[in-house]
C-alpha cells in the first residue's frame, strides 16, 4: 500500500521574482511528481501538496533555499491515496483572501498560544472565547467544546461578522483559531485594530493542535481542503466526504441520507421538487411585479408589424398584396409607405411597389414610434410546474398582439418573465375579461393542452354579472356565432344556419340582485369568440360593463376598455384540465 505524505504550510515575509519563482516551483514539482496548491504572492507563501516522502523533503529543501522562507515550518500527515489531483502554482495579491488594507503578518500579528498552553487553560476552565475564524461548512465537521463561531461563509465577509460581535467583548481574553493558523494572522490584527484589546491566536491551528495534545476538548473532526475532506485527532483521514454543490462536509451517516446524490446535493442544501415549484413562482411573480411599476409600452418606440403573404397572392407586386388584404387602408396611402422605406422584407430591406412576392414569404410594415394605452398589468400566478402555468389574468389586458397593442399584452409579459422560453396561452380570454387561465411552458404541452381545449374536455367556468333578470334559474343558448368579425371585431348571430358556427353554452342563475342585474354562472361547452357575451346579449341580458354588445341588441362603436372605464363583469372562475405530464386532473378556481 502505497503512503503519501501531506504537507501544509505558510509563511508570511516579502517575496520578489514571483513569476520565475513560479516557473522553477511547478517544473520542480511535476518532475518529483508533487500534486496540491503551491500560492505565492508578495506577501508570502501558502501551500498543501502530497507526494512520497522522498520527494516532500526534496519540496522543502527547495523552499528553503528561497530568501525569507528559511523559517518554513510544514505541519505533516500521511494519507493511503493522493489527496489531489494536479499540480497548480499560481501568483495571487494575497495567498489568504482577506481585502483589507494595512494588514501586514510579516511585520507583526497578535500573540500566539501554543497548543499546549491552550489545552492547561481550557483544563483549568478559564474564562476564555473561542472563536473559531473559519467558515461555516467547515465548523459543521467539528470544532473545539463551546467555541463561538464567526458565522461566514467566506473570509473576506470577517470584517463584517466581527462588526456584529458584542461590544463587550472587547474587553475579554479571545484566543481565535483555524485550520493551520493562517487566516488568524490576519484576522487577529484587524480585531486589534478595531478595539479589542486581547487577541491570541492558536500557534499553528487546529491540526498543529491535534499533533501536539491530540483531541482533548475537541469535539468531531478537522475540515481540510483536499480529496480526505476531514482528519481527525491523529491526523488520519476521515471517512467523510464533501456536498460538491453547497460544500458542507458530511460524515457517514449524513452519506447515507436519500438526500445525498454525489455530485448534486446533500441534505443540508437538498430543495425538493415542491420547494423549488414554489420558489420558482415567487421569483417570477416578482418578476411580473415590475410591469405594475411601468408597462414595456409607455415609452414611444418603433414597431414592426409581420404581415405573411398566402399563396392566392403568388406572383402579385407587394403594393398589389397589401392594397388588397389590407383594404381599409387606400391603394395611396400605400404607396407613400413602400416609397419612404416603411415596407421591408424579413432581412429588413426595403422593397419597391413593383417588387414580386411568393407564397410563404414575410414582409415588415414599420409602423411610427407610438406609446400604447395603459392596461392592468395585475398578473397572479396561481400556480406553476415545468409544463403548466395557471395565472389569474386581469382586465384589461390584451392577451395577443393587435391593433394598438403590441407590448403592453399578456404574451409579452410572458415572454420577458420566463425568458428564454416563450410560453403559449392554452386558450384565450378577452381583453377585457378576467379570471383563470392555463399557459403551456412547451411546445409539446401546448399542444396537448390546446387539443383538451379543443376537444371540449376541459371543463369552465365564468361568472357574469348582467342586466335583467331571466325568468328561469336555468337555460341553454344555441345560437350560432358568425364566424367572422366586423370592422370592430365583433361577431353576432348567424342569421342562416351554413353562415354560422355551431355555439352551446348553458346558464344558472346565482343571484338576483334589487338593482336589476343578476350574477349568472355560464358554461361554455363549445369555445367561439365572443360566445358568453353574444348569447347574453342577444338572450337581452347584456354585461354589466359591455362596450360593445349593448341593451336592445345595439351594438356599440368599440369594445376596448380602458382603465377609467367600469370593468367588463365577466371573470373565469373556475377551469378543470388534464395535467399534459402526470395525467392527473387539476383544478382551479377564484373568487
Amino acid at each position: 500500500m502505497n503512503i503519501y505524505t501531506n504537507i501544509s504550510t505558510y509563511y508570511f515575509t516579502h517575496l520578489t521574482d514571483l513569476k520565475p519563482l513560479r516557473e522553477r516551483l511547478l517544473e520542480r514539482c511535476k518532475a518529483w511528481e508533487l500534486k496540491g496548491t503551491i500560492l505565492l504572492s508578495t506577501e508570502g507563501i501558502n501551500l498543501f501538496v502530497a507526494g512520497t516522502r522522498e520527494k516532500i523533503d526534496l519540496l522543502m529543501q527547495e523552499l528553503w533555499k528561497i530568501p525569507g522562507l528559511e523559517g518554513l515550518n510544514p505541519k505533516f500527515s500521511d494519507s493511503t491515496h493522493q489527496p489531489f489531483t494536479r499540480m497548480l502554482v499560481r501568483i495571487k495579491k494575497e495567498i489568504i483572501a482577506f481585502g483589507v488594507e494595512g494588514i501586514d503578518p510579516a511585520k507583526r500579528t497578535s500573540p500566539k498560544l501554543k497548543a499546549i498552553e491552550l489545552k492547561k487553560w481550557l483544563d483549568e476552565g478559564r474564562a476564555i472565547t473561542l472563536l473559531d475564524t473559519r467558515n461555516d461548512y467547515e465548523v459543521k465537521l467539528g470544532t473545539f467544546d463551546k467555541a463561538l463561531p464567526i458565522g461566514v461563509n467566506h473570509f473576506r465577509d470577517f470584517p463584517l461578522a466581527v462588526a456584529k460581535l458584542p461590544e463587550k467583548m472587547k474587553d475579554e481574553p479571545i484566543v481565535m483559531f483555524c485550520t493551520g493558523g493562517i487566516r488568524c494572522e490576519k484576522a487577529g490584527p484587524y480585531m486589534e485594530s478595531v478595539g479589542f484589546k486581547h487577541i491570541f491566536q492558536l500557534d499553528g491551528g487546529i491540526l498543529k493542535y491535534f499533533e501536539e495534545v491530540g483531541g482533548a476538548h475537541y469535539q468531531g473532526d478537522c475540515f481540510v481542503f483536499d480529496q480526505r475532506v476531514g482528519v481527525d485527532p491523529h491526523l488520519a483521514e476521515t471517512p467523510d466526504s464533501q456536498c460538491f454543490a453547497c460544500l458542507s462536509p458530511l460524515t457517514s451517516e449524513e452519506q447515507k441520507d436519500p438526500r445525498y446524490v454525489l455530485g448534486k446535493t446533500c441534505s443540508y442544501c437538498y430543495v425538493s421538487p415542491e420547494e423549488k415549484r414554489r420558489e420558482s413562482m415567487e421569483k417570477h411573480q416578482v418578476a411580473f411585479e415590475r410591469f405594475k411599476t411601468k408597462l414595456p409600452g409607455s415609452e414611444p418606440y418603433e414597431n414592426y408589424r409581420p404581415v405573411k403573404v398566402p399563396k392566392v397572392f403568388h406572383g402579385k407586386t407587394i403594393l398589389e398584396f397589401l392594397s388588397e388584404i389590407l383594404n381599409h387602408i387606400p391603394e395611396e396611402e400605400w404607396m407613400k409607405e413602400i416609397n419612404s422605406g416603411e415596407i421591408l422584407t424579413s432581412q429588413m430591406e426595403p422593397v419597391i411597389a413593383s417588387h414580386k412576392i411568393q407564397a410563404g414569404e414575410r414582409y415588415l410594415h414599420k409602423l411610427p414610434k407610438a406609446s400604447e394605452p395603459d392596461v392592468n398589468a395585475n398578473v397572479k400566478i396561481l400556480y406553476e410546474d415545468e409544463m403548466v402555468i395557471v395565472i389569474d389574468k386581469p382586465a384589461p389586458l390584451p392577451v395577443h398582439a393587435g391593433g394598438r397593442f403590441n407590448r403592453n399584452t399578456l404574451q409579452y409579459f410572458l415572454n420577458e418573465v420566463y425568458a428564454p422560453q416563450r410560453p403559449r396561452p392554452a386558450h384565450r380570454l378577452d381583453a377585457n375579461t378576467s379570471g383563470v387561465m392555463v399557459i403551456a411552458r412547451s411546445r409539446h404541452s401546448a399542444g396537448n393542452l390546446q387539443t383538451q381545449f379543443a376537444n371540449g374536455k376541459v371543463e369552465k367556468i365564468y361568472h357574469a354579472k348582467v342586466q335583467g333578470h331571466p325568468k328561469e334559474d336555468e337555460f341553454i343558448c344555441e345560437m350560432a356565432i358568425t364566424s367572422e368579425p366586423d370592422e370592430c371585431g365583433s361577431r353576432t348571430v348567424a342569421i342562416e344556419i351554413n353562415q354560422g358556427l355551431e355555439a352551446r353554452t348553458e346558464f344558472k342563475v346565482i343571484q338576483r340582485y334589487a338593482d336589476g342585474t343578476a350574477l349568472v354562472e355560464a358554461i361554455p361547452i363549445t369555445g367561439r369568440t365572443n360566445q358568453i357575451r353574444i348569447h347574453l346579449w342577444q338572450l337581452g341580458f347584456p354585461i354589466v360593463g359591455e362596450k360593445l354588445y349593448l341593451p336592445n341588441k345595439k351594438l356599440g362603436a368599440t369594445q376596448t376598455h380602458s382603465l377609467k372605464d367600469e370593468p367588463l363583469c365577466l371573470r373565469s372562475v373556475k377551469v378543470s384540465f388534464t395535467h399534459p405530464l402526470t395525467l392527473t386532473k387539476m383544478t382551479f378556481e377564484l373568487p
